[in-house]
């Protein structure tokens, strides 16, 4: 079978997070959005851990509803990198938590600890528990692996070959992940990093695999690529608007090339600090000049929530308007919004005609991005297609 998932998101536990980020919620907008599985996030913490495992568990995960939640946490080491941790039970959580008390402060006031340990340190405790690590957002300026090491070596030392997967984050996509050769055996994760539960950020990144069952040891054989459980495709957004794809100020946002960031020592005209972008950090790791995957890696479909191409086919403003959310019930109704944007036939979808013309332009791949920089998201417009151009047999996602 072939389950959406997505595997990193935070509780209301963590900082910066809605209220609304419990299991209840959570499972229902996950159900809305066509998400089966979805991480509980923060597994370290005592208080979201009593919510967790109150509900029915079976074969490793835990259920409200139809929806299956996966353990998972975030963690930050001592160089601030965020490194994501798939949890297979309980016990191993507890296991974890005894390792990683003594050296820090915040496991039971932030839902992502920050620890005082190395990533070498982390993958021990975390690889002897029998979880499974790999870093979270990997390309992201601030707090991924790439933005302070060169390698999975350089981070991980001797542990590194048992870091089977990475998370790409909102800027990266699997094109410029491979270009970098040490990940070739890697599986790419793409994940949401939901701070809030509703459907333009929950699931906004997702994967889906082939699983033999909903299972957490079919899980980690997809993850693994073993007993004919695998990936089968990436979704997320075109990496141009996430908001650190190009080198940009932080302050202003306005853009440079790296020779003017060097001419510049770093600072932009206005003062504020220009900080790399995903795109130039990738040219500057790559050890190939074109993208080259391998014969594993699926597809990467490039989307944006249902309720953004609705906004932006109104030129309306605001996802949480009451006309956009009205029309993105009307959508949804009897269907989830992943069978909306990819698989349902376009002829069947009944809305404004903006609107369906809008979803037919995400799937021929008829949209312009004007890449995001410095921590602002990019803009994604709709290119004006000839109507003897339009098509309604597009390929769904489960062509993929």
């Amino acid at each position: 079978m072939k389950v959406n998932m997505d595997l990193h998101i935070h509780s209301k536990y963590s900082s910066a997070t809605s209220g609304k980020m419990d299991l209840a919620t959570i499972a229902r907008e996950a159900a809305k959005k066509g998400i089966r599985m979805v991480a509980t996030g923060d597994c370290l913490h005592p208080r979201w851990m009593e919510e967790v495992v109150a509900l029915p568990e079976r074969d490793g995960l835990f259920w409200e509803g139809d929806t299956a939640f996966v353990l998972t946490t975030e963690v930050e080491d001592s160089s601030k990198v965020h490194h994501l941790i798939i949890v297979p039970d309980p016990s191993k959580a507890s296991e974890l938590r005894e390792a990683f008390s003594a050296r820090t402060s915040s496991l039971d006031s932030e839902g992502r600890p920050a620890l005082r340990m190395t990533p070498p340190e982390i993958a021990d405790a975390t690889l002897e528990a029998d979880c499974m690590m790999g870093p979270s957002h990997a390309f992201t300026p601030w707090t991924g692996l790439y933005a302070h090491y060169r390698s999975l070596d350089e981070c991980y030392q001797d542990r590194s070959s048992q870091i089977r997967y990475v998370e790409l984050g909102l800027s990266a996509d699997s094109d410029y992940a491979d270009r970098i050769s040490e990940l070739e055996q890697r599986t790419f994760l793409s994940n949401s990093d939901a701070h809030s539960p509703w459907p333009n950020k929950l699931g906004r990144e997702f994967n889906q695999m082939e699983m033999g069952d909903l299972a957490f040891e079919d899980l980690r054989r997809a993850i693994l690529r073993e007993g004919g459980c695998r990936p089968t495709l990436n979704v997320g957004f075109p990496p141009e608007e996430g908001k650190y794809n190009q080198t940009a100020c932080t302050r202003c946002y306005r853009h440079h090339s790296i020779e003017e960031m060097k001419d510049r020592r770093g600072r932009c005209e206005c003062g504020g600090l220009i900080k790399v972008g995903v795109k130039d950090r990738v040219d500057i790791l790559a050890d190939r000049q074109e993208t080259a995957h391998p014969p594993h890696r699926p597809p990467y479909l490039h989307l944006i929530p249902l309720a953004e191409i609705i906004a932006m086919a109104l030129e309306v403003k605001g996802v949480y308007s009451s006309r956009v959310q009205k029309i993105w019930n009307e959508l949804i109704r009897g269907k989830s919004e992943i069978e909306v944007l990819v698989e349902t036939d376009l002829s069947e979808i009944r809305g404004e005609d903006r609107v369906v013309d809008a979803i037919r332009a995400f799937r021929s791949k008829d949209v312009v991005v004007e890449p995001g920089g410095g921590g602002k998201y990019g803009s994604v417009t709709i290119r004006k297609v000839p109507k003897e151009r339009r098509s309604d047999d597009q390929r769904s996602l489960f062509d993929f």
